[in-house]
């Protein structure tokens, strides 16, 4: 990516606004976490309740530090064999995730990607919610026109790439368990 469009990106997260783009399977939607004006902007734009909570991705494990201290060695293991890579663990939060992004659940969906314009998008502000980009129960946006289609212009940017190499949306899995939820 340029870094005229990393200096948009930049300058729409720190708004408080969405982002589009690609991910390792389908388009998503992002912002930044600490912002409750932007999550609950996002959530409204997938017609989505905060309950269900929403994940969070990074362009590596150290942007990761605070949700998993204290992990223990096996979990640990668990998640170095595994990341970078396109397996969402929901992992214990401890209070350390906010609210609007855990909604009522006690874990925190994290995966730290190794899709390059991911990673490149993680460095410029830190970790981003990242969620498909459709509305609820829609099928997820596979193009940017899709992503136009069902949001117009309510999204701050589109940010131009290519869908890595999955065909559908990333696995789900209970870290503590090993139970795979999608």
């Amino acid at each position: 990516m340029n870094e005229y469009r990393k200096s948009i990106v930049r300058s729409v997260l720190r708004r408080e606004g969405v982002i589009a783009y690609p991910t390792e399977g389908v388009w998503g939607l992002g912002c930044l976490p600490g912002s409750r004006k932007a999550v609950m902007h996002l959530l409204g734009l997938k017609k989505r309740s905060w309950r269900q909570g929403l994940l969070i991705v990074a362009g590596n494990i150290d942007q990761f530090s605070d949700f998993l201290d204290g992990l223990a060695e096996n979990l640990r293991q668990e998640l170095a064999e595994n990341w970078p890579g396109p397996v969402t663990y929901l992992v214990p939060h401890k209070e350390r995730a906010p609210s609007w992004i855990v909604g009522e659940h006690d874990t925190v969906g994290l995966r730290v990607t190794n899709h390059p314009l991911v990673q490149e998008l993680c460095a410029i502000e830190g970790p981003l919610v990242s969620t498909s980009a459709n509305i609820s129960s829609e099928p997820s946006a596979m193009s940017a026109v899709e992503v136009r289609r069902y949001f117009l212009d309510r999204i701050d940017y589109l940010v131009p790439g290519d869908l890595g190499s999955l065909s559908g949306p990333s696995e789900i899995r209970m870290l503590t368990t090993g139970e795979v939820l999608r």
